[in-house]
């Protein structure tokens, strides 16, 4: 029997999202590297001896405030490697099939708990309503898995930093905490996510590094100057290197012979053995920097690489967003398409759209595409893409969402039905653009991608559902989650993209 009681008030939100296990806090939601709970009987007994999740290395002195003198954590072994797969690849020891079983009981999980705060909105007591049932009111598809297991990234990021031998000039990935002042730098070659060829970028850079006279930079203020590496890659083999330079206070003349030599390296050099297809340089004084704050200068190569998907050619940019698995990507984006249900009568528009591949994909089966993007290169390349593919019909607009939506939607609101497709950061959608969406009258069905379904994603998807409310200015009629198909696109880790299919 369904019991009615009082709505709860949406100021009590935090509270709620607290009591129901949504809201963003560490080691509450199975994403959560350290400790996940309730994982213990489902498969962490039969993963390892002790905690997996342990990253902790030698502490530094207490009280001392930099990584300046050296730290000597011993010898690159077996153990070092392996902390470092438990935290960057922490499913790694299951095989495929048992990960995709994990993510697909965290993901049912987390839609049920969202599902019950969004009944106590409308006044249903959910305890009295499903008492102990695990069924859910959407229908959960099952997990759709990557065609790719190994080796899947197109961009990986390495830092630069002590390793475990004390060198400054080491090249990977981080074990520890700045908070902790444990900081190691450990070679991530061994990683089952990174391809060969961004390792070999690595090691490359690291072998640069440590014939350069010059510093890293390891904290701003205390010096030094050479820092990340970016590379990124696309299904044909072509590679993009970007390397992140303080410049300090060196002159003009001082940066310019640093780019040569850097530059001398890679064509000439060891670095030749990269075969890169282009060489980029950003000088940036901040931990990032987009290329409207600080250019990238190619220093050699061609300016963009290709990606062939969805039977598009696409252009991607030093700076632009794009799945870090092409072919996951693709199950992704067939799979919103199928769940967007466009037609000729239909305008799709495309919110944190990127380079565009989910619009474009569609423009020939709709009216028109509207595609919002903040990276100012990302939108070039999505009109470079719909120009070389013959597409027409598609406009994309460059800012934030939360200040071109509201007028952009007003202008579209002529009785023709409008497809939303959004695809935030893992910040979440501005609550404007969450006001835009659901006061907008003309947009009958939304797909939301989620790469995180908590914190402010959650808000996000509460304030879509919830009853209306004035305070809040949500106006419009509730959204009804129907549909929800998790598509896995980062094997060996907890995360998992989760397509949303809301409709009212």
């Amino acid at each position: 029997m369904v019991v009615l009681k009082r709505r709860v008030p949406m100021h009590s939100l935090r509270y709620f999202l607290s009591m129901v296990g949504l809201f963003s806090k560490p080691r509450l939601l199975p994403w959560y590297a350290r400790n996940p709970p309730g994982w213990s009987k489902l498969f962490l007994g039969t993963v390892r001896k002790g905690d997996f999740t342990h990253v902790i290395a030698t502490k530094y002195q207490k009280g001392q405030k930099s990584q300046k003198k050296p730290s000597h954590l011993g010898p690159l072994d077996g153990s070092w490697q392996e902390r470092l797969a438990d935290v960057v690849t922490p499913l790694w020891r299951l095989s495929y099939e048992e990960q995709l079983k994990v993510k697909f009981e965290a993901q049912k999980k987390i839609l049920q708990r969202l599902e019950s705060y969004i009944q106590m909105l409308s006044g249903v007591d959910v305890t009295m309503a499903v008492p102990k049932s695990e069924r859910l009111s959407c229908l959960l598809h099952p997990i759709i898995p990557s065609p790719v297991i190994s080796g899947y990234r197109n961009k990986s990021t390495f830092s630069v930093n002590r390793g475990p031998d004390g060198n400054p000039k080491t090249v990977g990935y981080y074990l520890g905490t700045w908070r902790d002042g444990n900081i190691v730098c450990v070679q991530s070659n061994h990683l089952k996510n990174i391809p060969e060829k961004h390792s070999q970028v690595a090691q490359f850079y690291e072998v640069f590094l440590r014939q350069s006279p010059m510093e890293p930079c390891l904290v701003f203020h205390e010096g030094g100057h050479w820092r990340e590496l970016i590379v990124r890659t696309n299904s044909q083999g072509h590679t993009m290197a970007i390397i992140t330079f303080h410049p300090q206070e060196l002159s003009q003349e001082e940066l310019h012979g640093q780019k040569e030599i850097v530059k001398e390296f890679f064509i000439k050099g060891p670095g030749a053995a990269c075969d890169l297809t282009s060489l980029y340089f950003q000088e940036s004084t901040m931990t990032r920097c987009s290329h409207q704050q600080s250019p990238f200068e190619l220093l050699f190569g061609e300016p963009y690489i290709f990606e062939e998907l969805l039977s598009l050619k696409i252009r991607i940019s030093p700076d632009a967003f794009f799945q870090i698995n092409t072919a996951g990507a693709e199950m992704l984006y067939r799979t919103v398409g199928e769940l967007a249900g466009v037609n000729s009568d239909t305008i799709l528009l495309d919110i944190c759209c990127g380079t565009g591949v989910i619009g474009l994909s569609l423009a020939q089966h709709t009216s028109q595409v509207l595609g919002i993007e903040l990276v100012e290169q990302a939108v070039e390349d999505a009109r470079w893409t719909a120009a070389f593919n013959g597409i027409t019909n598609s406009e994309f607009h460059t800012g934030r969402a939360e200040k071109i939506l509201p007028g952009l939607l007003k202008s579209k609101e002529d009785g023709q039905s409008i497809v939303a497709v959004v695809n935030p950061a893992r910040a979440g959608l501005h609550y404007k653009v969450v006001q835009a969406i659901r006061n907008c009258r003309a947009i009958h069905r939304l797909v939301f991608v989620s790469c995180k379904l908590h914190g402010e994603t959650t808000r996000n998807v509460i304030e879509l559902c919830c009853p209306p409310n004035p305070a809040k200015k949500l106006l419009g009629e509730p959204f009804v989650l129907q549909q929800a198909v998790p598509v896995d696109l980062f094997p060996h880790t907890p995360h998992c993209e989760l397509v949303l299919l809301f409709t009212r």
